[in-house]
């Protein structure tokens, strides 16, 4: 049998965003399915989406519902994430070329091999990192509580720190604890402008500038206030401030405006002007995506069941370490 005749047949794709959002919304209901839009997301899928977040905590809503499958507008790893709390659940991407910098340039070989050239030492892993390192890791955390649980880690054991060197700075400045980081970073986070951002102080003298722990150093530097994405969003929501200049993805400002429409937020451009702020990777998703992911019920996130339950020991010892 070829495989052109095994292929499942797919109808034209709606011609307008009504058109897509109503099959989307049937097919959703058909296949009892719930659809998860990260921060920096389109705002149009953010808009259809059932769960909007950061990715674990989307990820644990879609655990608590009685969804038979997860469809994750977000990138690879969060798709992943989704997976290891809901083995149960099919979990779909909508475009499974959606990567992450952070994850991709920490290979699993590689890191194995970083971690025994550092022995004794316990790893603490982003969870913007595939399965596969997460299965290596003593410990996950997010971008909201990486410094408590580093400050909760025994003080005379080493640490090391992957696979975000920015964020890593950040919470060894916060934790006083000195760590060894893995060297990776945020393509975005890593692309802002000093030079915008002094000339958009100037220009908005009584505005605040809010940034995500991914930033480098001398960008953070700047900040009046440093937090994960959902920080961020509760920081402009009790903030008298009237004006904030935003550094991390743009796609936050969605919701930000969403709720507080009588505030500004600015977003910072990419080094020489580009518009290099915006993931490349998390805007590869779109509403047509979207509608065919949910049409052909793939792709589809298939994991090894021994990988994924190294992979949930670390992230079980965070949710037990957070409460």
């Amino acid at each position: 049998m070829t495989a052109a005749s095994t292929a499942k047949t797919v109808s034209p794709v709606p011609l307008n965003k009504n058109e897509l959002s109503s099959e989307i919304n049937e097919l959703r209901k058909k296949h009892n399915a719930v659809i998860l839009a990260h921060y920096y997301q389109d705002p149009e899928i953010q808009d259809i989406a059932d769960f909007v977040g950061d990715s674990l905590e989307l990820s644990r809503k879609a655990s608590n519902t009685n969804a038979d499958v997860i469809v994750f507008c977000g990138v690879h790893f969060m798709a992943e994430t989704a997976k290891i709390l809901s083995p149960e659940k099919i979990v779909l991407l909508p475009d499974l070329d959606a990567g992450c910098t952070l994850a991709d340039d920490c290979p699993a070989e590689a890191f194995a091999n970083f971690r025994a050239n550092h022995p004794n030492h316990l790893v603490v892993s982003y969870i913007n990192c595939t399965a596969a390192v997460k299965a290596q890791s003593d410990l996950v955390c997010t971008s909201s509580n990486a410094v408590d649980l580093v400050n909760k880690l025994p003080k005379d054991r080493p640490i090391i720190f992957a696979p975000d060197k920015n964020l890593g700075r950040w919470v060894q400045r916060q934790s006083g604890r000195e760590l060894t980081f893995w060297p990776g970073s945020c393509l975005v986070h890593e692309a802002f402008s000093e030079e915008a951002l002094l000339k958009l102080k100037i220009k908005h003298p009584f505005a605040e500038v809010i940034a995500h722990p991914e930033c480098i150093e001398s960008l953070l530097d700047l900040a009046d206030f440093i937090g994960s994405t959902s920080k961020l969003l509760k920081y402009t929501e009790t903030s008298p401030v009237k004006e904030f200049i935003v550094l991390t993805e743009p796609g936050i400002i969605h919701q930000m405006q969403q709720r507080m429409p009588k505030k500004k937020f600015i977003d910072v451009p990419g080094i020489d002007g580009c518009s290099c702020n915006e993931c490349p990777y998390m805007r590869l998703n779109t509403l047509e995506k979207l509608w065919e992911c949910l049409k052909k019920m793939e792709p589809e996130i298939v994991m090894d069941d021994e990988l994924r339950k190294k992979a949930l020991v670390p992230m079980k010892r965070m949710l037990e370490m957070s409460k």
